[in-house]
């Protein structure tokens, strides 16, 4: 036991939760983002009309290896056609 310093705790890491991924540091993703983002101002937040923007951000996070893939379901993009064929 030391006296005057901080106690020696054993800290064991931990993978990130589900939904937080490393931040884009070198900036590889910056520019299909700062879309997004404009799209989002100039349709007033209104997120469904930048949907496509969405995606594309996602599928680079993806293929940069700056998120896990995932199915595009499980992100929240589901087939606009197989819900337009349950409504006839």
């Amino acid at each position: 036991m030391s006296f005057g310093g901080p106690p020696k705790i054993n800290v064991r890491p931990t993978p990130p939760d589900r939904g937080s991924f490393p931040l884009d540091h070198g900036g590889e993703c910056k520019e299909i983002m700062k879309l997004y983002l404009d799209c989002l101002q100039s349709n007033r937040g209104n997120y469904k009309l930048c949907k496509p923007l969405s995606k594309e951000y996602l599928e680079c996070r993806m293929q940069k290896k700056l998120m896990d893939r995932d199915e595009w379901q499980n992100l929240g993009f589901h087939d606009d056609d197989a819900k337009k064929q349950k409504k006839t």
